[in-house]
């Protein structure tokens, strides 16, 4: 609400994630039960430290100290995702508007330092402070380039992981291996060595393809929906700098809402519907 001057946007569980990641769990060991197998014969500590920690170092080679610590802190988001509420925000910039037509868009100055979201905190700040409407654009564009190739690069993390995983397992299967030759002549522990060494194989193909890349994916997604919230107020806060009126501003960013982008006009001024335009006149 703008009089609060706050965009609350909340964490929830993605179920999505829960519930895939059961079913696909779930759904293999269950098939590997019914073919009477056991779970501790695929418990097996040892791959699982060959894999996750030679998989976790070549990351650690590869990524910079930074984006590596802002990777894993965006692993929790893929679990417990903050939910941009599009409509409550359109709701947000058109009663700004209002009150910009009302009593004039230095009139927001306290409404804007007080909002939540720091991205529109700082456009309606620019606009407030009377910076034209295609120097707000081109500021605001560059943060939110900057933000998708921030969010490109913790993706990449996983991704990279997802690569390794999967070899990482094939060395700990030739290490088990190697113990296995030491037992020859013994073939009841050939076979039951052989069947162990297998384990770490599996644990990097599921790792791979259960966390890692679906992780990096979901990244991807989460930062597609950031980027397009960012957009509708980038957009919002341009209407209100250029006077429009709040029913204008509405249609213009329930747009954005039903997932298209209004047209732009060249040099990034915005071009008002003719409809629109004739109302206002």
């Amino acid at each position: 609400m703008a009089g609060s001057g706050k965009k609350k946007s909340s964490s929830q569980p993605d179920f999505a994630t829960i519930g895939g990641l059961v079913l696909a769990v779930g759904g293999i060991l269950a098939g590997f039960m019914m073919e009477g197998g056991k779970i501790q014969e695929i418990a097996q500590i040892t791959a699982a430290l060959i894999v996750l920690g030679g998989t976790i170092g070549a990351v650690m080679v590869t990524t910079p100290l930074s984006v590596l610590i802002r990777a894993s802190k965006q692993f929790a988001s893929v679990v417990f995702g903050k939910v941009h509420p599009l409509d409550e925000t359109i709701e947000e910039i058109v009663e700004y508007a209002g009150l910009a037509r009302k009593n004039g868009i230095v009139s927001l100055e306290q409404q804007a330092t007080a909002i939540e979201d720091p991205f529109l905190s700082k456009a309606l700040n620019l606009a407030v402070d009377g910076i034209e409407a295609h120097k707000i654009r081109e500021i605001m564009e560059l943060e939110i380039t900057l933000f998708e190739q921030r969010a490109e690069a913790e993706a990449k993390v996983f991704e990279g992981a997802g690569g390794y995983a999967p070899t990482i397992g094939i060395i700990g299967a030739v290490l088990g291996l190697i113990q296995v030759m030491k037992n020859l002549a013994n073939i009841d522990e050939v076979g039951r060595g052989i069947a162990v060494a297998f384990v770490a194989t599996i644990y990097g193909v599921a790792t791979a393809n259960l966390v890692f890349l679906p992780v990096a994916n979901k990244l991807k997604a989460r930062a597609k929906e950031t980027v397009h919230a960012k957009e509708l107020m980038l957009q919002g806060v341009l209407s209100i700098a250029e006077g429009l009126n709040q029913k204008l501003i509405r249609v213009q960013l329930e747009a954005y809402s039903n997932g298209k982008k209004p047209a732009k006009a060249a040099k990034g001024k915005e071009q008002p519907a003719p409809q629109a335009a004739a109302a206002q006149g």
